[in-house]
């Protein structure tokens, strides 16, 4: 043989050394499925060849499923915050409106409440005085008009 090839043949048993060195070789060539593989080169080869063929379009495949379910997540998020935000703000503009419409109508009603009480009060306080002076004597009692009749002739000529 040539000396590169005996070279290439080093290097590659150096590879294979490596390989059956490594810790988690050791304990699947341990394993039964393993022992099976080393007994049936053939069905190893093609399990090797099956893998490394399907890589490439399961990773294909997973990339198309998995890039629009990200990208609706996103978006359902992206979507949830814009109707959340649009949401708040129309309470906003309700809970104000509400605080102003309460404020008016407060103020309306405590403008009605002094005065139906200063109107009350007076009414009771003139018809309490009313009733004292009355009950002293101080008010002049209600007589009927007289009829006067000579003041009447003179201007009616």
């Amino acid at each position: 043989m040539s000396k590169e090839m005996q070279e290439l043949q080093k290097q590659w048993h150096f590879v294979v050394q490596f390989i059956h060195s490594n810790s988690n070789v050791v304990a699947f060539m341990n394993s039964p499925l393993g022992q099976y593989l080393d007994d049936h080169p053939f069905v190893a080869l093609s399990l090797l060849m099956f893998i490394a063929v399907s890589a490439i379009p399961i990773a294909v495949f997973l990339i198309f499923v998995v890039t629009p379910a990200i990208m609706a997540c996103i978006g359902v998020i992206v979507m949830e915050g814009i109707v959340i935000a649009i949401g708040g703000i129309c309470l906003l503009c309700v809970l104000c409106g509400l605080g102003a419409l309460s404020l008016g109508v407060s103020g309306v009603l405590s403008v009605c409440y002094v005065i139906l009480s200063t109107l009350i009060n007076y009414w009771y306080t003139s018809r309490g005085q009313i009733e004292k002076q009355e009950i002293n004597g101080s008010l002049p009692q209600k007589t009927p008009p007289v009829l006067d009749l000579s003041a009447n002739n003179g201007k009616n000529e």
